[in-house]
């Protein structure tokens, strides 16, 4: 399986709702994921894979559906590079969101693999107005 394969794998594992050992097994165990300054997170995030896993039940909990529609996916070297529109729909309100309500973002992920799993995730998401 290509290493852009893999990172499709991985998004669809998230937008199916999984957690624990499901998430785990697509990332290094010194794994780190670096969330760049956003309208969800202003001041950014740093997480190491015990955070990981967290941020993807907090994810199935807060909403009731996701998806992840790559446009455009790039591997050089270790690095595969992924364009993503992502939409979620809440299953809490949150902010001035009220339960039900669609979330939309672009995203630019860029995932370095170490072998066949992911060891540092950067996010660069963009989240409509809402």
């Amino acid at each position: 399986m290509s290493r852009i394969d893999l990172a499709r794998a991985y998004l669809h594992t998230l937008e199916a709702g999984a957690t624990g050992e499901e998430v785990r097994l697509y990332f290094t165990d010194d794994a780190v994921q670096t969330e760049l300054p956003n309208r969800l997170l202003p001041q950014g995030a740093s997480r190491d894979l015990g955070a990981i896993m967290a941020g993807a039940d907090q994810g199935r909990h807060l909403l009731s559906a996701q998806t992840y529609e790559v446009l455009r996916a790039y591997e050089h070297q270790d690095t595969v590079i992924l364009e993503v529109d992502w939409t979620g729909t809440l299953a809490v309100p949150l902010g001035p969101l009220s339960q039900g309500e669609v979330m939309k973002a672009h995203f630019a992920v860029f995932l370095d693999f170490v072998g066949d799993r992911i060891h540092r995730q950067r996010n660069y998401d963009c989240f409509e107005a809402w």
